[in-house]
């Protein structure tokens, strides 16, 4: 009878501690870079992984072969390992800048154009655009965005 009421407590243990997580998306692509992830407020700057679904994008940075910070960012709410998930806009105003549209980090860790492609310039290997303070570059599947008004960097070199 202990054998079965601990077999029950374990299994009991295990469905919660997993019922909240729901089904993780499959990943498309999954790419090993060195990735700076700074802010006013979040500074972080080590290797990590980019993982793409169709769904969302997942950044995790690595210091000493442990994790040190998280993003999934999906189109409707942004999570934060050291923090709780907010929308987009709220992510924004908190950590980058308030001004920034609602999709500007998915689209930067996309390596796609930013506020409706103003600015944009071709390059042979990608594109660049100027917006104000802004300088944002994907080349060669790098990416770098700089805003040095706000203090602002966000540079992915692909490993």
């Amino acid at each position: 009878m202990k054998k079965i009421t601990k077999i029950l407590t374990i299994s009991a243990s295990l469905f919660a501690a997993t019922a909240c997580v729901g089904p993780q998306p499959e990943y498309k692509t999954s790419n090993s870079s060195m990735i700076v992830f700074k802010t006013p407020t979040v500074k972080y700057a080590d290797q990590g992984f980019i993982n793409r679904a169709s769904s969302e994008t997942k950044v995790e940075i690595y210091s000493n072969g442990q994790a040190v910070m998280s993003l999934r960012i999906t189109p409707s709410q942004i999570c934060m390992s050291s923090m709780e998930c907010m929308d987009a806009k709220e992510f924004n105003r908190k950590i980058l800048h308030a001004e920034y549209p609602a999709d500007t980090l998915e689209h930067i860790f996309k390596g796609e154009k930013i506020f409706n492609g103003k600015g944009l310039q071709n390059l042979p290997s990608g594109f660049i655009q100027h917006i104000g303070s802004i300088t944002y570059k994907v080349s060669n599947g790098n990416i770098n965005f700089t805003d040095s008004s706000n203090g602002v960097k966000i540079k992915v070199v692909k490993i």
